[in-house]
């Protein structure tokens, strides 16, 4: 199915009712958090090459991924944009902090911008569409650009009173908000305080902050925003939706399933993603621990048979999991 994207040239911009306004100075600190991740990102491999990581490093790097990949994906994505389960008091939070910790904005924001994601995708009023500037191989490149950084730096935010109230309107959750500053900090500084405890060396707290504090935001960025930018231009469209999200099943491992990124615009409340048989996704994974430890209830699982009218050959619905052919009547 060949879709083609409701974006002409230089009619992308929301309408000034869909946006608030962020200050020079708001876009300075953004750039700082994005900027120096990714000069860390850069100074990597020469890094590596004089020894300067251990296991110990690697370790706490898989395992703040895990932390904030997790907030991300289980948190700011499913749950409170979406509403794919219901969880408890202290999971919310939880949560929350979680994603907080990923430096990837606050919670209102993201969630706001994602929801207006989904109700424009790929047309006039979604944030970060690829298709922005047009089709051609150079609009195209300079929208996948635009699509996986460049936008966060635009003077207009989404509106989060039309997008997030409800997640502004929640005591807890405007008290975490409020206190964004000390998770970007103890994101920072609690993998060099464990690396120097665990390595007993000032040595060892310097390479788990380069490592599993630095490398790692910048490693997470990079995978959400390749959501945004590379699931939107490459990949393969099984489902029918009316944008062009798709589904690239290398960054299904670091993205932990999100970039089975067609059957989410094609289902978007669905708690799983990778709905057809061998696609890994190991957020829903996550979410069916929790649901069996009473964490999160009222999971919104994937119904096979509505996954499988929605696909664009009907001839796959024996991929789709736990789908079951109608008995044929008796002649």
């Amino acid at each position: 199915m060949t879709l083609t994207p409701k974006i002409a040239p230089d009619t992308a911009d929301a309408p000034v009712d869909l946006v608030q306004f962020q200050g020079k100075g708001m876009r300075i600190t953004i750039g700082i958090f994005i900027v120096l991740p990714m000069l860390a990102v850069l100074a990597a491999i020469p890094v590596a090459l004089n020894g300067w990581i251990s296991w110990t490093d690697a370790g706490l790097f898989l395992l703040f991924w895990l932390i904030t990949g997790m907030g991300i994906t289980l948190g700011y994505h499913r749950y409170f944009t979406h509403g794919s389960f219901k969880a408890t008091r202290w999971v919310k939070n939880s949560l929350a902090i979680m994603g907080s910790m990923a430096l990837q904005g606050s919670l209102a924001q993201w969630v706001a911008d994602h929801r207006r994601h989904h109700k424009f995708s790929d047309e006039v009023g979604d944030p970060h569409s690829p298709w922005r500037y047009g089709t051609s191989r150079r609009a195209v490149a300079k929208g996948l650009f635009y699509s996986h950084v460049a936008w966060i730096f635009e003077a207009q935010n989404t509106s989060v009173e039309q997008y997030a109230p409800d997640i502004r309107a929640d005591r807890d959750l405007a008290r975490i908000s409020r206190w964004f500053p000390a998770w970007v900090t103890l994101s920072l500084l609690l993998p060099a305080a464990l690396g120097g405890l665990l390595t007993w060396s000032w040595i060892g707290a310097l390479t788990a902050f380069f490592w599993a504090g630095l490398v790692r935001i910048a490693f997470l960025h990079h995978v959400t925003w390749s959501i945004n930018s590379i699931c939107h231009v490459f990949g393969k469209r099984p489902f029918k939706s009316r944008d062009l999200s798709s589904n690239v099943a290398w960054l299904a491992i670091p993205a932990f399933g999100e970039s089975w990124h067609n059957l989410h615009h094609a289902e978007p409340t669905a708690a799983r993603h990778g709905v057809l048989k061998g696609q890994i996704d190991v957020t829903a994974l996550m979410i069916r621990a929790m649901e069996r430890l009473r964490m999160a209830t009222d999971v919104r699982w994937p119904k096979p048979e509505r996954i499988a009218a929605k696909l664009v050959d009907p001839s796959m619905r024996s991929q789709v999991r736990g789908y079951v052919e109608p008995a044929s009547l008796p002649s």
